[in-house]
């Protein structure tokens, strides 16, 4: 299994970047799939989520309203849609999945290896 993370960067705050997350290995039919983030000396945080097979959404409230979740499932493909960006949300971006069907992901079954994002003020 590999998900694959690309689109980090560093951008100015308020600005917008939109990550993506290749997903092979295996069919994530009955997977909850998303993004977890980490901040230098802080704990694993998650960021928002999406059912592979139906088009439930989570986020945490940190970014509700600003960071949008969708997937493209013919391509395999996960995304992270993040505008009006602020310093606080500087971290490593991981793409996770977790067994079952619906809720956040706390501890995923698998991750990749993340994309930077870094937001200047």
């Amino acid at each position: 299994v590999q998900l694959v993370e690309s689109g980090g960067g560093l951008v100015q705050d308020g600005g917008s970047l939109r990550l993506s997350c290749a997903v092979s290995g295996r069919t994530f039919g009955s997977y909850v799939m998303g993004w977890l983030r980490q901040a230098p000396g802080k704990e694993r945080e998650f960021v928002a989520a999406i059912g592979w097979s139906d088009y439930s959404t989570y986020y945490a409230d940190s970014v509700k309203g600003r960071f949008l979740i969708s997937k493209d499932n013919a391509q395999n493909s996960l995304y992270l849609q993040m505008n009006s960006l602020k310093p606080e949300d500087t971290a490593v971006y991981y793409c996770a999945a977790r067994r079952g069907t619906g809720g956040t992901i706390v501890a995923p079954d698998y991750w990749g290896r993340g994309t930077q994002v870094t937001v200047s003020s």
